[in-house]
């Protein structure tokens, strides 16, 4: 796996951004300037960038040019000062993969390089032999070429967004920002702000000028994730950005013009949302001028293999262990089972399955949390295996809850599993962890 380079000046900084890339499962190199970082990438790859904006001999704006001018595309996450919003705007503008404002915390830090290093993952290769699949990246390829407003749809877990990201890596806005908002996760009184930003003292809270996410995908493309949830109110405001090509930030005395392409992807049907007056109906036309749907996973049976193969390489390295693949039997029951939760849901599983083998090979009881299969609540002994698969269980819960400090909520995601499913194991091995705040 590729380290990520850390390119900053405060030795402090340097150190703690080293041990969070660490402890997310990664290799950190750090460099004190850009010119230093700029002579350690010429004989290392790296997977990623995280450079600070202000640095002697050469900023981090500087350092973000050149790094464009030699490899293009390579991830790059800028930490620059609060209060600093044009620095901001403008590294975007530069090519920059995200910002993150001084003070920030380290479970933002985190978020941050995740997203990244998925995002530049999905960006390298979508692993797929469905003829479905393959028919819609060729038609994918197509449409990225323009700059056509696409509806992506579909189940959730099924890769909507990585079919976005794949639009924006083919297109010729490439090398610009490409920026994803989750519209069902902002709540609904700061989503109009996330999108189009707003000025100092325009609300109560708003001490500072902020840029919204049209301003930052400028130039480039941005994602409206999960478009269904937008309410009907920002609904008629986003119609007008789009028909218009330009924003207003809350509070601005002057409009901004934007030059943006817009990818949208939903998991409901919105033409029956529009007929049933739940979203606007122009908007929706507005959206879909070209719609792709991403079939799901039960409908592409090909594509459970590879895609098992490549997480058990993706865990396997993260875990530092060495597990290398699946024997016959965990296969045939991956390729059973009707993973309604799609390509999420088989990743969940092999996550859980890489942390509880304990050989080369990743066996049908590694998937245990909860009931075991089917095919395999017969010939179990209470006495031998069974009692192994609790243990192994415990172990891997407590363990996880060990590395996140006793947090249930993240101990869960990680595991594929709901909270309450953490607090019944725990109370039944009668173990305690306090609850997170």
């Amino acid at each position: 796996m590729k380290p990520i380079l850390v390119v900053d000046d405060d030795p402090q900084m340097r150190d703690a951004l080293r041990e969070a890339i660490q402890r997310l499962g990664y290799e950190a190199t750090v460099a004190e300037n850009g010119q230093d970082a700029l002579g350690k990438m010429a004989g290392t790859p790296f997977a990623m960038i995280i450079t600070d904006m202000k640095m002697p001999r050469m900023d981090g704006l500087t350092f973000l040019k050149e790094v464009r001018r030699r490899v293009g595309n390579l991830p790059v996450l800028v930490i620059t000062g609060y209060g600093t919003v044009e620095n901001a705007v403008e590294t975007m503008k530069e090519g920059a993969t995200d910002y993150l404002m001084k003070p920030f915390s380290f479970d933002k830090l985190n978020g941050k390089i995740s997203s990244i290093m998925e995002a530049s993952a999905a960006d390298r290769e979508i692993i797929t032999g469905n003829p479905k699949m393959v028919r819609l990246l060729q038609i994918t390829r197509d449409v990225a070429a323009g700059d056509t407003t696409v509806l992506i749809y579909g189940e959730s877990g099924t890769g909507k967004e990585l079919i976005a990201r794949y639009i924006h890596s083919q297109s010729l806005r490439k090398s610009k920002p490409f920026v994803a908002v989750n519209c069902a996760a902002i709540p609904e009184h700061l989503m109009e702000s996330e999108l189009f930003g707003h000025e100092k003292g325009s609300f109560t809270g708003a001490t500072d000028k902020k840029p919204g996410k049209f301003e930052l995908a400028n130039d480039g493309t941005i994602l409206l994730d999960e478009i269904g949830e937008m309410p009907m109110g920002l609904q008629a405001k986003l119609l007008r950005v789009l028909q218009e090509r330009e924003i207003d930030r809350i509070g601005g005395k002057h409009t901004i013009p934007i030059n943006t392409r817009v990818l949208a992807t939903t998991n409901r049907d919105l033409r029956k949302e529009a007929t049933e007056g739940n979203f606007r109906e122009d908007l929706y036309y507005r959206l879909s001028v070209f719609p792709l749907h991403v079939p799901p996973l039960r409908e592409r049976p090909e594509d459970i293999s590879p895609l098992s193969e490549y997480f058990v390489r993706k865990f396997s390295a993260l875990l530092n262990k060495e597990v290398k693949g699946l024997t016959g039997d965990a296969l045939n029951f991956l390729l059973r089972n009707q993973w309604r939760g799609n390509i999420r849901e088989l990743e969940n599983a092999l996550h859980r399955a890489v942390l509880l083998s304990r050989g080369k090979l990743i066996d049908i009881s590694d998937f245990m949390l909860d009931e075991p299969p089917p095919e395999l609540k017969t010939g179990i002994s209470p006495d031998n295996s069974n009692r192994g698969i609790k243990e192994m269980e415990r172990d891997l819960i407590m363990k996880t809850l060990r590395d996140v400090n006793g947090n249930k909520t993240k101990a869960a995601k990680i595991l594929g599993v709901n909270v309450r499913t953490i607090r019944n194991k725990l109370s039944e091995y009668g173990k305690n962890f306090p609850d997170e705040q």
